[in-house]
């Protein structure tokens, strides 16, 4: 299974980007679909969640401010970020975990919010 994050890029306070995972497999493979983050001298840390059945959850820091989808046709996940802030600097991963407790990582996109 191979994961594909795109969408990153330099953006200014204030203001919006969508990140896009495009998984090798079928979406229905994974019982958890997620976006974590790891900004410099920072442990990774959990964005957010989606289940197979669509169930939702988000960071405190985030919620508000992104959202978390997937297109099961398409196979990809996206996060949608509003109302960026430099904090939320980092490299975005995609993650998904099967049934069977088995993880892949996507490579990472790089997010920098200027303030």
């Amino acid at each position: 299974v191979q994961l594909q994050a795109s969408g990153g890029g330099l953006v200014q306070a204030g203001g919006s980007l969508r990140l896009s995972c495009a998984a090798s497999d079928s979406l229905f493979a994974f019982s958890h679909l997620d976006w974590y983050r790891q900004a410099p001298g920072k442990q990774r840390e959990l964005v957010g969640t989606i289940t197979r059945g669509g169930s939702t959850n988000l960071a405190d820091s985030v919620k508000g401010r992104f959202t978390i989808s997937r297109d099961n046709a398409k196979n990809t996940v996206d996060l949608q970020m509003n109302s960026l802030k430099p904090d939320d600097t980092a490299v975005y991963y995609c993650h998904a975990r099967t049934w069977s407790a088995i993880e892949y990582w996507g490579q990472g996109t790089q997010v920098t919010v200027s303030s």
